[in-house]
């Protein structure tokens, strides 16, 4: 369907249509002139296309301190969390490449029928404003590769607003890829179809993996020119600009608190903090005089936890700086991600981290440095006894981390219950793994399929490619004795209920960085079958589907694949 310069791409089967919220909530939040009214409201040559059935919110405004300045000039900021920011409007034609179903149904109480609307890909890709939203840009610092970088921010994001769901959860709506904002620094405030299918798949593609994420309802790409020098090696090239609608529960990242303190803001800081433990950390009571205790001993727990998660799938984020920390221990900021194929603990998706700091296998040594610089950023708020029991709960970082890679990988192992040897079964698999360069995602997918039969006799199906390339190894039949002994005593158990149990741990479909990037290639091109054929493929990873067998996306990686790094443009 073309119209007024919108293409739509994405289809998905309409049910009855919604009925539009009042207006009045957002009307009394503003008051509107009549321009306003009509902008706010999707006027067009004083003619409506229909108006979204979305009313954001903003209670951070009145709690949190606004930049006194606005507009886009790049500048230094102070004495604020958000700055005033409207969003540049992508050049049209339009076209809404791809779209989640399950955002528009489950998180924003929205019918599928909404994205057939004009004005819907105009909200989504900051061309028009959803009722009640006050676009901001989120000020915050970091450490980027183990320095510190100062002002950083929202540089091509704009915060539009909060929206409250019929099941009373909170989510913050933010585009990304929208223009400039008093943080762009030398940026131009865009992004391009390359990092935004990427940043659209992988979100969702977490989320259905059971890893806390950040979710993303829209990709919408447009013809508009964007230069880009992809390997910072001076060779620009022309790409074509998008943005994607992003959602989470929060995007306070350790980076917001961070630059408080380092600015010396210690009144915003506080005023910020309460802020967070009030609204996302409900079970801490404001009263308590240890609170901020208590958050940063949640907060490094979580994110121990999230950290094991990722390396149960094989995810190498690939910049692990502390301004892409979230506070609420969700995985946020997509860039030079990279799912691991070969078991390799120095994966390193990301081009620009030549030194491999952010590397697969370092990831949780780098979480005890983000969570030691939250720490430095709440060093001013806290007593000295409250500080060393701060400095305690880092000390058992690594042991809550362990425990939650123990307790990820025996689930992916089909254990029940606990046996000394479990730690070394699985270290000895990860061994064989990366001495052979097996096939993280599907080793232990075909794990999950294959007999106990089948591994005590070594008759492995040819099909079974990743245990096949295991099968080489010399000390392969030792370690399968250890698995078969470590089952046989699991009573009652049987062949049928582990193999159930690991296939619904053990993905057969991730975002290998191939698969985005023959999307993309395509993309580029406006053909977005492929995006399509992965959005429907990584909503269900753990189920085998023939389409999803036919793309071979369960089989070996083509040879092209391995050379394929990523940078964070």
């Amino acid at each position: 369907m073309t119209n007024h310069g919108f293409t739509l791409f994405v289809f998905i089967s309409a049910v009855a249509s919604t009925t539009c919220r009042d207006e009045q909530d957002f009307c009394e939040s503003k008051v509107c002139n009549e321009r306003e009214f009509k902008q706010n409201h999707f006027y067009t040559n004083e003619k409506t296309y229909g108006e979204i059935p979305l009313t954001l919110s903003h209670r951070l405004l009145d709690a949190l301190p606004l930049d006194e300045l606005d507009g886009p000039v790049s500048r230094p900021v102070r004495g604020c969390v958000f700055s005033e920011s409207r969003p540049t409007p992508l050049k049209e034609p339009l076209t809404l490449a791809a779209a989640s179903q399950d955002v528009l149904r489950n998180i924003l109480d929205l019918n599928e029928s909404v994205i057939q609307n004009e004005e819907f890909v105009l909200c989504v890709s900051g061309g028009k404003l959803f009722p009640g939203s006050i676009p901001l840009a989120h000020r915050y610092g970091g450490h980027q590769f183990g320095y510190w970088a100062g002002q950083l921010g929202d540089g091509r994001a704009h915060f539009l607003g909060e929206y409250t769901n019929r099941k009373g959860e909170r989510w913050e709506l933010q585009l990304k890829g929208s223009g400039k904002t008093p943080y762009s620094r030398s940026g131009d405030g865009r992004a391009v179809i390359r990092s935004s299918v990427r940043e659209f798949l992988c979100s969702e593609a977490m989320h259905f993996l059971g890893v806390p994420t950040s979710r993303a309802l829209s990709l919408v790409v447009s013809e508009e020119p964007v230069w880009r020098d992809l390997f910072y090696n001076g060779n620009v090239i022309k790409e074509r600009g998008a943005v994607v609608l992003r959602l989470a529960r929060s995007w306070f990242r350790i980076g917001s608190l961070e630059i408080l303190t380092r600015t010396g803001e210690l009144d915003v800081l506080r005023t910020l903090l309460d802020f967070i433990i009030e609204e996302y950390f409900k079970s801490i009571a404001m009263n308590d005089p240890d609170k901020y205790v208590v958050f940063f001993s949640r907060v490094v727990n979580e994110t121990a936890h999230l950290i094991a998660h990722w390396m149960s799938v094989g995810f190498a984020h690939g910049v692990c700086n502390t301004d892409n920390f979230s506070l609420l221990s969700i995985t946020i900021d997509y860039g030079p991600f990279g799912f691991m194929e070969s078991y390799d603990p120095n994966f390193v998706p990301n081009t620009s981290d030549d030194e491999g700091r952010y590397s697969i296998g370092a990831q949780a040594n780098v979480g005890l440095f983000n969570l030691q610089k939250l720490l430095e950023a709440l060093k001013p708020l806290l007593t000295s006894d409250q500080l060393s029991q701060c400095r305690q709960t880092l000390r058992e970082y690594s042991q809550t981390y362990q425990q939650r890679f123990h307790e990820l990988f025996k689930a992916k192992l089909g254990f029940l219950g606990n046996q000394e040897t479990d730690s070394y079964v699985i270290a000895f698999l990860l061994k064989l793994m990366e001495d052979t360069g097996a096939d993280f995602t599907m080793t232990f997918r075909q794990l999950s399929g294959v007999t106990m039969s089948q591994l005590q006799t070594g008759s492995i199906p040819p099909s079974m490619w990743a245990l096949s390339d295991l099968l080489s190894h010399e000390y392969f039949r030792d370690w399968v004795q250890l698995y078969l002994k470590r089952l046989s005593r699991m009573e009652s158990d049987s062949d049928a209920a582990r193999q159930h149990r690991m296939q619904g741990v053990n993905p057969r479909y991730v975002l290998r960085n191939w698969m985005a990037e023959s999307a993309i290639r395509k993309a580029e091109k406006n053909d977005f079958s492929e995006v399509a054929l992965l959005q429907k493929t990584l909503t269900e990873p753990f189920v085998e589907q023939e389409e999803a067998e036919r793309a071979g996306y369960s089989s070996k990686p083509p040879s092209w694949a391995q050379q394929l790094r990523k940078s964070c443009q």
